[in-house]
């Protein structure tokens, strides 16, 4: 395993003039100039990333990196940690939504053990459990600063051994968005009532004690908001650190990472802070029904692909996602030009 600082150096900013070839050519197509909305940003953004303006979009992997929690133990949670094991072995039958999904977007499913806390008896995952889970942060650090380097290093080194033109980042580790949480109020400087969602499903008193937790870790631990590493450490999760490694190992790759809801966006957050270059490398797949991902999302100033109101996390979004992107591939390299459709062109 090499060190972070190592792949940290790997990562370069996207050359300028890729984005701008693109739109040319999309220009150049029989529809009138940015019609396409959305669709013609995602072009953009795939070719940017991958440093060419011929993209591909063939070779599509999501991964879905699982890990528990020693804050679940506050309550904040609808569902046991016993939970996150059995989904594990759900996702390796294949049962659970981001296989339906993915399969649909002809994306492959690798499912990752960061920190199950429970034994996984059976096969067809990703050992890299990096701990039984993290410890609860009301009582003290998440996790050692160690722990939180080799969560992402992983992750790194888990997405250079596979080959992709897109990666997706998923999540699945009962109470995650209570971390989550802490990680969006340290990084964005909001208190946590304003970034904490309902997760699983949470009631109202559920609700304001998990807002309550969240303050009461932060305040405890008290985070370095200018330090990415200490903020993972101090009140993040290992699946949170995978993830943002996967982001970082999209940039080193120059490739696109196509980033779930609102706990892969934490993820990213991290990632962003690690390598201001890293941002250029990856999208939001979609707007969380979590309350406060669109202030993640400001934070890093990405807009999301779509808004179906959406919670559950796995992947579900980003294979979606990557069904948009393959469609506006599709319309790049197979739409006419004016010329070649013998079709007038605008006028002046």
């Amino acid at each position: 395993m090499k060190s972070l600082e190592h792949y940290l150096s790997m990562i370069r900013p996207v050359p300028g003039g890729v984005a701008g070839e693109v739109q040319r050519r999309l220009d150049l197509q029989t529809k009138p100039q940015g019609s396409l909305g959305t669709l013609e940003r995602l072009v953009r953004e795939l070719a940017a990333a991958q440093w060419t303006s011929e993209p591909m979009c063939e070779k599509k992997v999501i991964f879905t990196m699982a890990a528990d929690h020693g804050v679940a133990e506050e309550g904040v949670s609808a569902y046991p940690p016993s939970v996150t094991a059995q989904m594990v072995a759900n996702f390796v039958r294949g049962g659970a939504a981001v296989n339906v999904l993915a399969k649909h977007a002809g994306c492959s499913v690798v499912v990752v053990d960061m920190g199950v806390a429970g034994d996984l008896n059976f096969t067809g995952y990703v050992d890299a459990k990096v701990a039984r889970g993290t410890a609860n942060f009301t009582k003290g650090p998440a996790m050692s600063r160690e722990q939180a380097q080799t969560a992402i290093v992983t992750g790194i080194e888990l997405a250079l051994d596979h080959d992709f033109d897109l990666i997706g980042t998923g999540d699945m580790g009962i109470a995650n968005t209570t971390p989550s949480t802490a990680v969006g109020s340290v990084l964005t400087g909001r208190d946590a009532a304003e970034i904490a969602g309902r997760g699983t499903g949470i009631d109202d008193a559920a609700f304001a004690r998990k807002v309550e937790v969240v303050r009461r870790g932060i305040a405890l631990n008290k985070p370095d908001p200018k330090d990415p590493l200490d903020v993972l450490a101090k009140v993040g999760g290992f699946e949170i650190g995978g993830i943002a490694g996967l982001v970082l190992a999209a940039a080193i790759k120059r490739k696109l990472a196509v980033v779930d809801g609102f706990i892969s966006t934490a993820g990213a957050m991290i990632a962003a802070g690690l390598s201001g270059h890293a941002r250029d490398y990856f999208i939001v797949a979609h707007q969380s029904a979590e309350r406060g991902h669109h202030l993640l999302c400001g934070h890093l100033g990405k807009e999301p692909i779509l808004d179906l109101g959406m919670r559950l996390g796995e992947g579900t979004g980003a294979a979606l996602a990557i069904e948009l992107i393959d469609a506006a591939v599709r319309l790049y390299y197979d739409m006419a030009t004016f010329g070649q459709a013998g079709v007038d062109g605008k006028i002046g």
